[in-house]
């Protein structure tokens, strides 16, 4: 205790005079070692223990110049010591092999030499010296001011030195915990791999047996892993490999952190040294042990370890022997279970999980242990859309296992996979050859590498006797020697397309792939598709909405051509009898006409979408009409007649519907359409649906362009006549008989007037007038007492809607006078005077001039100023020929797909709920009876 107190010999002055004596007598300079050793020793006693230690002390010895003297005292001391029996100082043991990594310069200096002349001094004083030097030199690294200071003055060689020289654990813990604080920095770092320390630290692990000076060694080497660099150099130095053994050796609490830690830092981005060694020190094993170790941070280090080694292919076999699968799948699904756990901590799990997906041991594990579900979770993630790629690619894996392939079509792959071609890619990292397959590993040769499909071919023809060996094939056949085929000048692969080796179809080589398939980010999720489009009866998983949308909107709005692959999944399914119904269910075959002959994709319909021009547009027709000749094919086959016939007759209503509305896309052959849309009833089925809620987001713009297919069928020569359109701007063809009644001498001179209720007087001939109408003959030449008036009062009229009236009382027909009353294109049409007039016409009973009002009417809404959103106000007044010319301008023949179906939808909403006019417009004009009245039957 009482060493404890202050004493004028115990302050910062005394012990720093002492260490500079200390520095340049050295330790054997005086013949009194008594005077010497024992205030040096209480300098440095008191320097750790109380000076260092105190608030502040570490900066106060620094600024006094302490580092010095200290470091010049630790290089007498190291050379003092026992020489090395082996090597020189700052060099490794020839036990070790050693492989310094690129870095920063050492620092200036010289390395100590160990032979210098030095007078013997007991081994317990050195040590004790050495203890103290180096236990205040590692306090004092822990501030960064003075670990530049060190490096500086050149104290990490003499370090180096004492680590090669003394082999005593209390020194070489000392020594190692001075190194690990260094190391922090990163040019210290450098310098530390540069002077040789890896191997000292190496051998130091493996010799010593104390539990505190492993920590620090442990921890040096974990510090000194701050760069790829430098774990790789670690590595190749044969640091790994002692780890894993103490970590199989059940080592304490502490020392199993510690451990863990260190091979953490190792294992980042994993080497494959660093994978060969952990797995050769029989570290597998007790690492997926202390996967559920009860301590949070040995057993998440644990976790991310495990993670790390599945970048290496040559490891992840044993790992998952060991069991790595599935405490790997636990821990993710452990996370993905967390509502607060971000993204971020299940990237690495995410990463390993795939990785494992690619040996199929390490599948059949994960399969077995839900890791289908957990990677289908993942693609259903909105927040996983970054791993998506990932994922996918990890699934081709599995494109011959067909238990997985059911699996995961049951749990909805197909769709997910849809989406995926036309998605943004994630921000996922390429991965080294390292991270291939270990089914499949490579062929290390001195000479060039042949591809796979020739080795086959040569390995055959020898067993079979056509080559007596190897050297009787010329290599120059093989596929990676010759020239790869031309390519279709539309199919032309981007300049930037890969084939990851571990995803090629096997049996191919690489060269061969890549030169008749382009690859790209879709191409792992064509892979799957094209390989479940191969099913006998593949409609339930590829011929549905999302499936369809996903293949054809990656076909139009690729970037660059398609991959052939894409075109072939399509034709495939069209060429398959087993898709036949599910094209018609699900609305298929009039989406294929609808998105590639007409143009029109569910993104542009009712809104059309901004965006660029299509380059194949008459590509992506061609495609379309081959599709639809495919089922063409099909549905007019034995099998697809009675398909189609029981589909229509015996089927849901909402089948029944579509049977109806597929049809004449599909149904070349007059026998079978008018069979199954005449007689039986198909085409009234689909026009009474039309009313009714739809059951697909297009089936309006789908009813328009099949009754419109429908109609030229019917009728391919002719097609019923519309109405010719006049220009407003023209004289009236026939003169005006009413004008000369208007004038202010009117010739004949009026014998009557008619009084409207805005007291509006019109001058009229009451036998002209009385012959035009039968209402009107009652009214002024019979019994009514308006007969004897020369004012006669016509009520609910307004001047626009009596000027048509009176102009057809007096015999004009064709004047223009019914033009007045119609409003311009754009405004409503219910409740103007055009109703009013058209009203009245029906009221004084002058079928004449309602055809003309009628006719006006059409001219106007209907004619070149007019467009689609005008067919419905047309109909909503309620007019058979009005109802008749709005279902010719909708389905007439040259008009735009687009304007047709939103005429269509401007009269399924006139029409409401009363659906029979509109059936009955829509049914005499598909079936050509307004045309000459000869068409064919409309009891259909």
């Amino acid at each position: 205790m009482a060493a404890a107190k202050s004493t004028p010999t115990d302050s910062l002055s005394f012990c720093l005079a002492q260490l500079t004596a200390a520095a340049g007598e050295g330790l054997g300079g005086r013949k009194d070692t008594a005077t010497s050793e024992t205030p040096l020793g209480r300098a440095l006693l008191a320097l750790r223990t109380r000076h260092v230690k105190a608030a502040g002390g570490i900066e106060r010895f620094r600024a006094r110049g302490g580092l010095r003297p200290l470091l010049a005292l630790l290089r007498r001391a190291a050379a003092a010591g026992p020489a090395p029996s082996q090597a020189g100082a700052g060099s490794a043991p020839s036990s070790v092999e050693s492989a310094a990594s690129s870095g920063p310069a050492p620092s200036p200096g010289s390395a100590p030499s160990a032979a210098s002349p030095a007078t013997p001094s007991p081994p317990a004083r050195l040590r004790k010296t050495l203890d103290l030097a180096l236990s205040i030199l590692a306090n004092c690294c822990t501030e960064g001011a003075c670990r530049a200071e060190v490096r500086r003055l050149g104290g990490i060689l003499p370090l180096v030195t004492i680590l090669q020289c003394v082999k005593t654990d209390s020194i070489q813990n000392r020594t190692a915990r001075a190194l690990g604080n260094l190391a922090m920095e990163p040019e210290s770092c450098g310098d530390i791999h540069c002077a040789g320390a890896v191997p000292l630290l190496v051998e130091s692990l493996t010799a010593c047996q104390d539990s505190q000076c492993r920590q620090s060694v442990v921890r040096a080497l974990r510090n000194l892993a701050d760069s790829p660099q430098h774990r790789l150099a670690l590595a190749q130095q044969g640091a790994v490999r002692p780890l894993a053994e103490l970590l199989a050796a059940a080592p304490d609490p502490a020392l199993t952190l510690a451990l863990v830690r260190a091979l953490l830092e190792l294992s980042r981005g994993c080497s494959r040294a660093c994978a060969e060694q952990l797995s050769l020190g029989g570290g597998l094993g007790p690492l997926v042990g202390l996967a559920s170790h009860p301590k949070r941070a040995v057993r998440e280090a644990t976790i991310l370890i495990l993670a790390n080694l599945c970048a290496q292919g040559l490891v992840r076999p044993a790992l998952g022997n060991a069991g790595g699968v599935e405490v790997l799948l636990g821990e993710l699904r452990r996370r993905r279970g967390l509502n607060g756990t971000s993204p971020a901590s299940q990237q690495p799990l995410v990463r390993a999980v795939c990785l494992l997906c690619r040996e199929a041991i390490n599948r059949a594990r994960l399969r077995d242990a839900g890791g289908l579900e957990l990677l289908m979770g993942l693609l259903r993630d909105p927040r996983a859309s970054a791993w998506h790629p990932r994922v996918v690619a990890a699934l081709v894996g599995f494109l011959y296992d067909t238990g997985a392939l059911g699996r995961l079509q049951a749990l909805g792959l197909v769709p997910l996979l849809a989406g995926q071609l036309c998605g943004e890619a994630g921000d996922e990292e390429e991965e080294g050859r390292e991270a291939a397959s270990w089914d499949f590993p490579e062929e290390r040769t001195p000479e060039r590498a042949e591809a796979g499909s020739f080795r086959s071919l040569q390995s055959w023809l020898i067993s079979e006797g056509y080559a007596a060996g190897p050297g009787d094939i010329s290599p120059d056949w093989s596929p990676e020697c010759c020239p790869p085929p031309p390519e279709p000048a539309d199919l032309t692969s981007p300049t930037s397309l890969r084939t990851p080796r571990a995803l090629r179809p096997p049996g191919r080589s690489p060269t061969a792939s890549a030169a008749e398939e382009p690859w790209g980010r879709e191409g792992p999720a064509l892979l799957l598709l094209s390989r479940f489009s191969q099913a006998p009866d593949p409609s339930g998983a590829l011929v549905t909405g999302p499936a369809l949308c996903g293949l054809l909107a990656y076909v139009t709005g690729a970037p660059g051509p398609p991959s052939p692959r894409a075109l072939r999944i399509l034709a495939r399914l069209t060429c398959n009898p087993a898709c036949l119904e599910a094209f018609v269910r699900s609305y298929g075959a009039a989406l294929l006409r609808a998105w590639l002959v007409l143009g029109v994709a569910p993104d542009d319909w009712p809104a059309l979408r901004t965006r660029q021009a299509r380059r194949s547009q008459h590509q992506h027709r061609e495609l379309g009409e081959m599709l639809l000749q495919n089922l063409t094919v099909q549905a007019e086959s034995p099998f697809g007649v009675g398909a189609l016939t029981h589909l229509l007759l015996s089927g849901s209503p909402e089948d029944r519907v579509a049977c109806a509305l597929t049809l004449p896309f599909i149904c070349r052959k007059p026998s079978l359409w008018r069979r199954l849309l005449l007689d039986q009833g198909g085409l009234r089925l689909l026009l009474s649906a039309l009313t009714r809620p739809a059951p697909h987001p297009l089936f309006l713009f789908f009813a328009a362009d099949s009754l419109s297919c429908l109609q030229g069928l019917v009728s391919p020569t002719g097609s019923p006549a519309i109405l010719p359109a006049i220009p407003l701007d023209l004289d009236p063809p026939s003169p005006c008989l009413y004008e000369p009644l208007l004038g202010p001498a009117p010739m004949p001179a009026p014998d009557l007037h008619f009084l409207l209720d805005s007291g509006l007087r019109l001058p009229a001939q009451r036998a002209a007038s009385a012959t035009a109408s039968p209402f009107f003959r009652a009214l002024l030449a019979g019994s009514f007492a308006e007969a004897q008036m020369d004012l006669v009062p016509l009520r609910g009229l307004s001047p626009s809607a009596a000027w048509p009236i009176l102009h057809h009382l007096h015999g004009c027909r064709g004047c223009g006078a019914a033009l007045g009353p119609v409003p311009p294109p754009g405004q409503p049409l219910l409740g103007s005077e055009a109703e009013e007039a058209l009203e009245a016409a029906g009221r004084f009973l002058l079928p004449g001039l309602e055809e003309e009002l009628e006719e006006a009417v059409g001219r106007i809404h209907l004619g070149p100023q007019g467009g689609p959103e005008s067919v419905g106000e047309v109909f909503r007044l309620g007019r058979p020929r009005l109802a008749a010319h709005c279902a010719r301008w909708t389905l007439g023949p040259g008009q735009c797909p687009r304007k047709r179906a939103l005429a269509l939808v401007g009269l399924v909403e006139a029409a409401g709920e009363e659906a029979g006019p509109l059936t009955e417009a829509l049914l005499a004009v598909v079936m050509g009876v307004e045309s000459g009245g000869k068409g064919p039957s409309v009891d259909c």
